[in-house]
């Protein structure tokens, strides 16, 4: 018996009357898609004959829409006990579920590890800083502008901007399944100079040298390593078929090519699939490879049924029809190459019977207040003090397209003695300080070991890990012979003989402080393993989310030395590890990736990021920034993040070196300059998509400001007026 109440709607019950073969739907913002999944998945398991070994198999994109399905699911089906007879997956949860049941079939050993994005960033780092070694004066002349090869800042920006260049070259490589010794062995005989790709593959090489080194994979890896299993076994493929008869995928728009590949063979031609998405919210395509095009195509394929879920019950009327008119912009986009794209496309949302009402306040558009970036946040923060006095018990968010500017928006709400709440990506996740901490705990289990005690180093600097400095210090206690000579030293002091401190004075008392820390930490692994860890987080943690997360892991360690009296150092770093990569939760943690609610902080700004709202939903939201650099339409005066200022011709190095890569793998020729024209295009329909979801983040009421930006010169994005035009007639 159901827990819970569902009345479908009549689009909804199209739905729920699908009982095999493959069928697509597009779902408006706000129209009940994962109840209406979730529910199909419960009538499924209820009423499908699976033997005990089959399960009705749901596929999310990320972690938070995993534990809300498991919970939906579970409490549509109510005490029926039924819970063995489905199975609720990420993407990469899948893939690394299909390598781990047979990793001899793609060369893996029993045993392979998960190498975290934390350490796959620290391998490319390091392998860069080989490769600048080497070819100091590498990109100078090929990239810079004239005037900015000899600027020290911005040759040191160059190099900074080449670690997010390799690291987009490495994880799109491999999405086209091309291994770096490929590359390198067509490169070879190309006959045209490709000097990213050069650099890119060199790094590729070095990056999977170290991968190898720690027995482990990337997540890039286990989708495409999944794949590769699934091909090279058709018994291992037809057990996998017969496993999960119906696979149900959520937000389908963000599938990349691979992860529809995997589903496409785990379905088979006569399998049984429902994939459901919203085109319309595909905003990942430029962290990606992404595209809501395939979703599309799924839409009109042969044997597809296809449906849509277009009634949205969460917004007021005038709050859907300004949505519906960015719809309608978007297919009439002035620039023919972007609308060529189709950024945004039907159904227009349609209102239900119970949607909050319209009234004044439904839709403020500021499109003729010109402001300042600090104009801006002084604004927006007044509206908010007054709003928050008539409307304690309302959500109400500020989105952001960016961190930096969300954390400025924090510091003036702050300022304003206003109540909120910053849900920041830059706020470190669970995952990272299970990480930290195990890097440190990892020393002092070993403490003869110069690496680890080259990483603790790293994770104490964590705020500025990125600057030369602490990379440096860093190489010189890697390369330290004997660790105790710096930790405890008697006849020779490590720290005296390799850092002078008449010319090193700085890196000399950062040292020293890093050396009374180092002996802090081994005098505590004599307490209990919680206090040792709270020891350790009061020395590196700061901000107080990072603080309580450490805690709570803590916590969790003491649990399991209670349990495990037996236990010792090297046990607490080992679960430390499958905390990190996320092979074991804790009680009590909220990790980034878990679902956030705003209905809890009723009363309290929520400041958060365009990106991070997706799925989420307040009484009144406060859109902020959304002039044409945040939000641009390949106008000709428009500026793009991608694009540096250091580099010549206002070249997007990053999506130059895809291109190269692109030649590579389809043999064509690389043209300089098309790829950033493209990036451009792709960017301006991708945050079309960015507006719309910000646009339907609000239920009762949505206040739309921009500003001028650092120069002044910014201008509304290109929609704003004439949806300006539109709300005044």
């Amino acid at each position: 018996m159901s827990s819970i109440h569902f009345t479908p709607r009549p689009s909804q019950a199209e739905i729920l009357k699908f009982t095999g073969g493959k069928m697509g739907v597009s779902a408006v913002p706000g129209s009940g898609k994962t109840w209406t999944l979730s529910y199909l998945a419960a009538n499924l398991v209820r009423e499908t004959p699976l033997e005990m070994d089959q399960q009705i198999l749901v596929v999310t994109l990320v972690n938070a829409a995993r534990g809300k399905f498991e919970q939906q699911v579970r409490d549509f089906l109510g005490e029926d006990s039924l819970g063995t007879l489905y199975r609720v997956r990420t993407l990469h949860g899948l893939a690394n579920d299909i390598v781990s049941e047979r990793p001899g079939l793609v060369g893996l050993a029993d045993d392979f590890q998960i190498v975290d994005d934390f350490e796959a960033s620290d391998i490319i780092k390091e392998a860069l800083a080989a490769w600048f070694t080497m070819h100091k004066d590498f990109g100078i002349e090929e990239y810079l502008a004239p005037d900015h090869q000899n600027n020290d800042k911005s040759r040191f920006q160059w190099r900074n901007e080449a670690t997010s260049i390799a690291a987009d070259f490495i994880k799109r490589a491999k999405d086209y399944r091309r291994r770096p010794e490929d590359l390198r062995a067509v490169m070879a005989g190309f006959g045209q100079s490709l000097p990213l790709a050069e650099m890119c593959v060199h790094i590729y090489e070095a990056y999977e040298r170290g991968l190898r080194y720690r027995g482990g994979v990337d997540f890039q890896d286990l989708i495409r390593l999944a794949l590769d299993a699934l091909e090279a076994d058709p018994d291992f493929l037809a057990r996998l078929r017969r496993r999960w008869p119906f696979i149900l995928e959520d937000e389908a728009q963000d599938s990349s090519k691979l992860q529809e590949e995997i589903l496409r063979m785990l379905v088979g031609e006569k399998g049984n699939w429902v994939r459901v998405g919203d085109p319309n919210q595909a905003i990942y395509e430029t962290f990606t490879t992404a595209s809501p095009q395939f979703l599309r195509n799924f839409l009109k394929e042969p044997g597809v049924v296809s449906r849509e879920l277009p009634v949205s019950g969460r917004s007021a009327p005038a709050i859907i029809s300004l949505a519906n008119r960015l719809i309608d912009w978007s297919l009439r986009h002035p620039n023919e190459e972007i609308r060529s794209r189709t950024p945004l496309a039907y159904p227009h949302i349609e209102p239900a019977d119970d949607n909050p009402p319209d009234g004044p306040a439904n839709v403020q558009l500021h499109v003729d207040m010109k402001m300042s970036a600090e104009e801006e946040r002084i604004f927006v923060a007044q509206s908010l003090k007054q709003w928050l006095t008539q409307n304690a018990d309302k959500t109400v968010a500020v989105l952001l397209p960016t961190n930096p500017t969300g954390a400025e928006m924090s510091k003036v709400l702050a300022k304003f003695q206003i109540p909120y709440i910053e849900v920041l990506k830059t706020t470190t996740s669970t995952r990272q300080v299970a990480g930290s901490l195990y890097r440190v705990a990892g020393f002092l289990a070993n403490p003869v070991d110069s690496q680890a005690l080259s990483d603790a180093f790293v994770v104490w600097m964590r705020k500025n890990r990125d600057e030369p400095e602490t990379r440096e210090i860093a190489a010189l206690l890697k390369r330290a012979g004997r660790v105790e000579q710096f930790t405890a030293p008697r006849e020779s002091d490590w720290l005296v003989d390799n850092v002078s401190r008449n010319d090193f004075t700085e890196r000399y008392d950062t040292l020293s402080r890093f050396r009374t820390l180092i002996r802090r930490w081994q005098d505590a692994t004599q307490l209990p393993i919680d206090q040792m860890l709270l020891t350790i987080s009061g020395d590196i943690f700061h901000e107080a989310v990072d603080i309580a997360t450490a805690y709570s892991i803590a916590v969790h360690m003491r649990g399991m030395f209670d349990i495990n009296p037996e236990h010792r150092l090297k046990d607490c770093v080992a679960e430390l590890k499958e905390i990190a990569l996320n092979r074991r939760k804790v009680t009590g943690l909220s990790d980034e990736d878990e679902q956030f609610d705003p209905s809890r902080y009723k009363g309290q700004v929520v400041v958060m990021t365009l990106h991070r709202a997706k799925g989420l939903e307040w009484d009144r939201v406060h859109l902020m920034s959304t002039n044409n650099y945040d939000f641009p339409s390949a106008d000709p005066f428009d500026r793009f993040i991608g694009e540096k200022y250091f580099a010549r011709n206002e070249l997007n190095l990053s999506a130059e070196a895809l291109a190269q890569l692109r030649a590579l793998t389809d043999g064509t020729d690389y043209r300089e300059g098309i790829a950033t024209q493209d990036a451009r295009l792709e960017y301006a329909a991708e945050r079309l998509r960015l507006l719309y979801v910000g646009f339907t983040r609000a239920k009762r009421e949505l206040v739309v400001t921009w500003n001028t930006g650092k120069m002044g010169k910014l201008i509304p994005a290109k929609p704003l007026p004439y949806l300006n035009s539109f709300q005044k007639g």
